[in-house]
Parts: structure tokens; C-alpha cells; sequence
């Protein structure tokens, strides 16, 4: 899943005010911002099927139990809530981060085939394999994604242009990116890799946007 991760992060802010929607848009996307460094480093491995016209089906993740296996991603979330905790003394909005981070495997789950580890070393692969049937996959994303938005739109009430301007630019941005993710596969392993990089200075706009939105 893709996009519905983000709508994850924006229905989360309602549960912890106080965090930004940056911080939560980090901890849902945890796992796909360090895939692309480890990919790089050549620590996980993933191969491009350049042959499969099923868009979902175009990356074959041979190996990447360190940014999506379970075990990891659930220390991570430990690991960041500990870390939000002991910065800002928050603690609704460390349980919340400290559970979006693991939500990836656990949404990742109802669309991939299965590829997804449970652990480094560990054998056996999970996925429900929603994404053999596109159309299915993008009315769920979709689904997920605005639900997500609506929560926020309804909890965060813009205080100036910025906060209303920026929140539907950011929306339909995200959609944007959904929607290249459809045309051809990349050229390389290392063009997709540094391709994804994006994931790490696009949060710094659900953070901006967030200054300029006020809880209902």
C-alpha cells in the first residue's frame, strides 16, 4: 500500500493533538523512508519485472526484512515512541507514533503477495495479495486515504491560508504521486531507490501545514 498509509497518518493526528502531522507522517512511513537507504547501501534487494503489466506487480522484493519485516518495524515503533516520549513528555501522542510505525506491516499486508518476513533470517513470506487485482486495490487505497483526510480536515480547523491552501495542495499532490506510480517501471534498481528519497523532504509539508491549523 501506498497511499493509504498517508491517510493513516492524517486520521491519527485526531488522536494525539499535540503531534505534529509531520512526526506522524514519518512514523507511518518509516519503513519506506529507509527502504530506498538500504537499497542504496545494499543491504535489502529488490528486483524490476519489467514484463508484468499489473502496476502493483512491476517490484519483486526479494529481501528487505530490516525496513519491512514485523520484528523490526515493531522495535522501531518502540523505539521512536521512547524517543518522542522522552523529547516532549507526550505521552498520547508516543503511543499513537509508536503504533503507526508497525501499522505499515499491517497494512502492507492486505495488498502484497507474499513477500513480507516477519524477521531477518526468517523464512516464511505473508501477503494477502490484494494487489492482483488492481481495481480492488486502488478503490481500498483511495477509501483509506480520504477517510483519513476527513478525520483530519474535521479535527484541525485552518487558521489561515496556509493551513487551508496547503492541506488541499498537499492532498492532491499525494494523489499526483499515486497516480505516477502507474506509468513504467523505473530504468534501475538505483534510479527507484533515489527516487523514493522523496519520502524524506515531502514531510516537511504536512509539518508546515500543520503550524497553521488549530484542533477543533
Amino acid at each position: 500500500m501506498f497511499i493509504g498509509h498517508f491517510g493513516l497518518a492524517f486520521a491519527a493526528k485526531r488522536a494525539a493533538p499535540r503531534t505534529s502531522l509531520g512526526t506522524m507522517f514519518v512514523a507511518a512511513q518509516l519503513a519506506d523512508l529507509l527502504w530506498p537507504i538500504l537499497l542504496l547501501a545494499g543491504v535489502e534487494q529488490v528486483r524490476i519485472a519489467q514484463a508484468s503489466r499489473n502496476p502493483f506487480l512491476t517490484l519483486d522484493f526479494v529481501s528487505y526484512p530490516w525496513s519491512h519485516g514485523l520484528l523490526t518495524e515493531l522495535v522501531a515503533g518502540a523505539a521512536f515512541a521512547a524517543l518522542y516520549f522522552a523529547v516532549t513528555r507526550y505521552a498520547a501522542g508516543a503511543i499513537v507514533v509508536g503504533l503507526l510505525v508497525p501499522s505499515h506491516w499491517l497494512v502492507d499486508l492486505v495488498v502484497h503477495v507474499p513477500d513480507l518476513p516477519l524477521y531477518a533470517g526468517g523464512a516464511a513470506r505473508f501477503g494477502f495479495g490484494l494487489w492482483r487485482n488492481p481495481i480492488a486495490t486502488v478503490v481500498l487505497e483511495l477509501v483509506v486515504y480520504f477517510a483519513g483526510v476527513w478525520v483530519y480536515a474535521r479535527a484541525a480547523r485552518a487558521t489561515d491560508r496556509v493551513g487551508r491552501y496547503g492541506l488541499w495542495s498537499l492532498v492532491i499532490f499525494l494523489l499526483l504521486l499515486y497516480a505516477a506510480s502507474f506509468g513504467p517501471p523505473p530504468p534501475s534498481v538505483k534510479a527507484l531507490a533515489w527516487t523514493a528519497l522523496i519520502g524524506w523532504p515531502l514531510t516537511l509539508w504536512p509539518w508546515w501545514v500543520d503550524r497553521h491549523r488549530n484542533q477543533r
